[in-house]
């Protein structure tokens, strides 16, 4: 008989497992959303103070108001209103490199730059600094944009970088990553001659990398924490559209032009 193993779950008649537990004895009202994530993907149980960097970074990606992303499942669930998951995918499928995407591109940017400089225990603010220096002067060179610096809104700063900044040094999780970002944000200007916020995707991106979690998987727990977000706009969307207006004013001036063509 054919196997196909499996770490995650199996069910049986009377039971379902999960991560080689008793789903309904073992887990149900004893295990949180947010931990059960970090445990799926690396396989390893979460402690209480990685769960609440975790969990902060999610609350902090669920949403940013009449984004693209928002706009897209609203516009899709006003097109079809029998597809709820049709709508919630439309915004999901936007998530990349200007909206939400920025979450992994920051936290693999920051682990690629990590490779090259060796052992970094121990490294004093200078250190970092100077680390970060390379980093930007070789972006500027290869005309690499750095991914998670710079914000279309919060140009004076993004509230939520400094606050999950602070509740991973609080809990012990600030690591390389953000050590490298939070190094970027203070010697940038040097090179690039202008001053950028450090956004809050990416200090996303930077503190998921130091929990440990996979690096090409950075951008599905974005996706999580967007997904709430979605709901919550298509929930409104019910009671409050906005949709048939947008539809509205862009369809009723639309105009032809040839030269266009």
């Amino acid at each position: 008989m054919t196997e196909y193993p499996t770490g995650i779950g199996t069910s049986t008649v009377d039971e379902i497992s999960l991560l080689g537990h008793n789903l309904a004895d073992d887990l149900l009202g004893k295990v949180g959303f947010g931990e059960l994530a970090i445990w799926l993907a690396t396989k390893k149980r979460p402690t209480a103070g990685q769960v609440r960097v975790f969990e902060a970074v999610l609350v902090s990606l669920a949403d940013h108001g009449f984004t693209p992303i928002a706009l897209a499942a609203r516009l899709t669930y006003y097109s079809a209103p029998d597809s709820l998951q049709g709508a919630i995918a439309a915004g999901l499928l936007g998530g990349g490199s200007r909206f939400l995407g920025v979450t992994e591109d920051t936290g693999k940017f920051l682990h690629d730059a990590l490779a090259t400089l060796g052992d970094t225990i121990g490294w004093s603010e200078d250190q970092w600094d100077d680390a970060a220096r390379e980093v930007v002067t070789g972006a500027k060179a290869a005309g690499i944009k750095i991914p998670g610096l710079g914000h279309p809104v919060h140009k004076n700063g993004d509230p939520r970088t400094p606050v999950i900044m602070s509740i991973a040094r609080e809990e012990g999780q600030f690591g390389p990553h953000l050590e490298l970002f939070a190094a970027i944000g203070r010697v940038h200007s040097e090179i690039l001659g202008r001053t950028l916020p450090l956004n809050g995707a990416g200090v996303g991106g930077a503190t998921l990398a130091d929990l440990g979690l996979p690096i090409d998987l950075l951008r599905g727990f974005a996706l999580i924490a967007r997904t709430a977000g979605l709901v919550g706009h298509l929930a409104e969307e019910k009671t409050h559209p906005i949709a048939p207006d947008i539809y509205m004013a862009v369809d009723r001036n639309a105009v032809y032009r040839p030269d266009m063509n």
